[in-house]
């Protein structure tokens, strides 16, 4: 499957400019999935790179390579469908608790080959299957834990933006709260749990919770204090 949409080849001042701009406009408002993107594509080249070579080098990964899965409404709608207590289910309830649609995500625009350009989509359209395994809210708490797990999953330095740009936005209860609990356990959680880029989660959907859980080392969020 080729990723389609609007492919804007860059040159270096370019990705550059496009970096600093999508940097600033991200601080200014987190919520700007576009920009946020658009930085980890104009700064992650190398990163997704080592990922693809991961993921090669991984049986389940190289599937996911050679299938290229998509998670979109057509593909993953099943798992509205499944026992509650499944992968699926769990995924379809932090979807629908938050009237999140799979197909919101934001195009890949700055990755000029197909083969980097798709595992860049997969690292983007994974990012709620890894808020429904950890249990992590959608608030600047959770997002900015989740993204302390991306970067020791990838490595991106968007990910480290992102932590910086929160905690800027946090007030002094969320800052202390976040550091003291969140952050010690995400930094423990990225680095135990398996290599999250080579799994096929949607073979996995009609697998137990806690059973994918155990077997991808998921350490699940504590609770708030």
């Amino acid at each position: 499957m080729i990723i389609q949409g609007t492919r804007v080849p860059l040159k270096g001042w370019q990705q550059a400019a496009v970096a600093v701009g999508s940097a600033v406009g991200a601080l200014l408002d987190p919520r700007r999935a576009d920009l946020i993107g658009a930085l980890g594509e104009t700064t992650g080249k190398p990163a997704f790179e080592r990922v693809l070579e991961r993921m090669k080098r991984s049986p389940e990964g190289r599937e996911v390579l050679s299938e290229r899965p998509r998670v979109v409404s057509s593909q993953v709608a099943h798992a509205w469908d499944l026992p509650e207590n499944t992968f699926g289910a769990a995924y379809a309830r932090f979807m629908g608790s938050r009237n999140f649609s799979p197909d919101d995500r934001p195009p890949v625009r700055f990755i000029e080959t197909d083969e980097l350009a798709y595992v860049a989509t997969r690292a983007r359209e994974v990012h709620d299957f890894w808020h429904a395994l950890f249990g992590l809210h959608t608030n600047l708490i959770g997002e900015s834990a989740l993204k302390v797990i991306e970067f020791h999953q990838m490595y991106l330095p968007m990910c480290l933006m992102s932590v910086v740009g929160g905690t800027v936005r946090f007030n002094e209860k969320q800052r202390k709260l976040f550091f003291q609990h969140y952050f010690p356990w995400a930094n423990t959680a990225g680095m135990k749990c398996t290599d999250l880029m080579c799994v096929y989660y949607e073979k996995h959907f009609d697998e137990d919770l806690e059973d994918v859980r155990r077997n991808w080392g998921i350490i699940p969020a504590p609770a708030a204090p």
